[in-house]
């Protein structure tokens, strides 16, 4: 269906995409001629053409400024396609956080002649 937003995995399966993402994060923002510079292999249209992808399945905004249009990542809508996904792995990271923790506190308190074992 046309009204419904595109699928936020297929959008982020494209690597250029993926790294669109992270220069939108890294700089909190970035026009299409800034973000075609960090791409010398494409040119402005097909940066245009991954925002587009990225826009419609809500992962990115853009706020015009004068002449130009600034694009962004949209908390909101990162949070919105992914959150639900990533929320069913936090008892799994939490669990392995803490093993770790506990293996690295029984490390440190482990007497000198039984670590170098």
């Amino acid at each position: 269906m046309p009204d419904e937003p595109a699928d936020p995995f297929r959008a982020i399966a494209d690597p250029t995409r993926r790294r669109i993402l992270e220069l939108l994060m890294e700089r909190r923002g970035l026009t299409v001629g800034e973000l075609a510079a960090e791409f010398p292999e494409l040119v402005t249209s097909g940066i245009s053409k991954h925002l587009m992808t990225l826009r419609a399945a809500g992962l990115v905004v853009a706020v015009k400024a004068g002449r130009h249009q600034h694009y962004r990542i949209d908390d909101g809508g990162l949070d919105a396609a992914f959150g639900t996904w990533i929320s069913r792995y936090e008892s799994y990271w939490a669990n392995a956080l803490d093993k770790l923790h506990d293996a690295a506190t029984a490390d440190r308190s482990a007497p000198d002649n039984a670590r170098r074992t």
